[in-house]
């Protein structure tokens, strides 16, 4: 069994421990009791060294905790060992910690939003919360209000309560026997196994990035102390840069970005109306200098250096003018698209997708509009001679 250090003392980065049990090749240890924290209730593992060695994983093993390192340990069992937390990684999970359960329990209280998941990242946390109908700004109100109850500096305390006797908590737990209580004075009572800062002060600052809607609830993004000061900053600069970029100051360019985003939108929808009639008039020549078959369909065939989906609407307009059928293909990448007009009776999609699976292609889609691809591009040649454009073959128009 492990005792676990941290359940007393947040702030103890250098122990010594008895190693109870190495495996691994000597990566992995078990020791008789340990500071480093394990990923546990979504709070991510410490980091540090181990005898010398760094520590990439702590793993929670119910009754005893087991470390995970770079190298072998080289030592025996029974062996001391003594460890070192990464201090600053450690405090930056217990003021994200504790800044959650302060936002969880003033969310509940002042909201009527219960917490439903907490995720601790890296770099941001997310809170999703049981409410449906969120207003994008009330994200406003919830951070003044969660900042001003840091600032008053509540105390906070860690005590070892029967599961039967602990009244007050946010959330009832289902555990028998002894639970671990982290108390927010005159805010929070909470079942927890985390790592948690003295006083809220210490949380710093807590900064709420986003508000979204994911399955019925609201999830908030957010992020506290020192972690929150640097994604100010870096938020800063962007925006610096960016209103650089457009020569304007930084509170103009939403309006500027706005304005650049709908030029875009007016741009492509521009492009493609002269795409539209660009591919008309290429329509027009290919399907008249197109001699029909013995059927009397023209096989028209299409050879194109980028995705065959970019052509569709010049195929499209091939066989809107009837009697047509077209292919079009990349010799490069494999691709191949078959269109074809309603008047000749021939089903793209079953017609493409039998000539692609005798070559282990895969690929097909509708009567008039199918498309895939080949294994290997020299295998187009049959293909095509499949769907019936062989005779097309030497006559194909140059690459569009």
């Amino acid at each position: 069994m492990t005792v676990r250090l941290y359940y007393t003392d947040a702030r103890l980065d250098r122990f010594t421990a008895i190693a109870l049990a190495i495996s691994d090749d000597g990566r992995r240890v078990v020791l008789d009791r340990t500071a480093f924290y394990p990923t546990s209730g979504g709070q991510p593992h410490d980091l540090g060294t181990l005898g010398g060695i760094a520590i990439v994983d702590v793993i929670d093993e119910d009754d005893r905790i087991a470390h995970s390192l770079a190298e072998p340990i080289g030592v025996p069992v029974g062996a001391m060992l003594e460890g070192h937390i990464d201090a600053a990684r450690r405090f930056d999970h217990m003021q994200q910690h504790t800044g959650q359960h302060l936002l969880s329990a003033m969310l509940a209280d002042e909201f009527g939003w219960p917490t439903v998941s907490v995720h601790f990242g890296d770099d941001t946390n997310t809170v999703d919360v049981a409410c449906a109908d969120f207003d994008a700004d009330t994200l406003g109100a919830i951070e003044r209000r969660a900042n001003a109850l840091i600032v008053q500096n509540h105390r906070v305390t860690v005590s070892f309560e029967d599961a039967a006797l602990a009244i007050g908590l946010r959330k009832p737990s289902d555990r028998d026997g002894e639970l671990r209580i982290v108390t927010i004075e005159g805010i929070d009572r909470s079942a927890c196994g985390g790592t948690h800062v003295d006083f809220t002060g210490e949380i710093g600052a807590l900064l709420l990035r986003r508000a979204e809607k994911t399955k019925g609830n609201t999830r908030i993004e957010f992020v506290c102390g020192h972690r929150a000061v640097a994604r100010a900053r870096l938020d800063a600069e962007l925006l610096t840069r960016t209103a650089r970029t457009l020569s304007a100051a930084p509170h103009d360019v939403p309006g500027l970005v706005d304005q650049q985003v709908q030029r875009l939108t007016d741009a492509d929808r521009e492009r493609k109306r002269l795409a539209g009639e660009l591919a008309r008039y290429e329509a027009a020549e290919r399907w008249t200098a197109c001699i029909p078959g013995r059927d009397g369909v023209r096989r028209i065939v299409v050879s194109t250096s980028g995705a065959v989906k970019e052509s569709e609407p010049l195929a499209q307009q091939l066989v809107a003018l009837g009697g047509c059928a077209v292919a079009v293909t990349n010799a490069a990448m494999g691709g191949v698209l078959m269109a074809t007009a309603a008047d000749t009776e021939i089903d793209a999609g079953q017609r493409l997708r039998a000539a692609l699976q005798a070559v282990n292609g895969r690929g097909g889609g509708s009567p008039r509009l199918a498309q895939g691809a080949v294994p290997d591009p020299s295998q187009l040649p049959a293909v095509l001679e499949a769907l019936g454009f062989a005779e097309a073959l030497p006559g194909a128009p140059p690459e569009a």
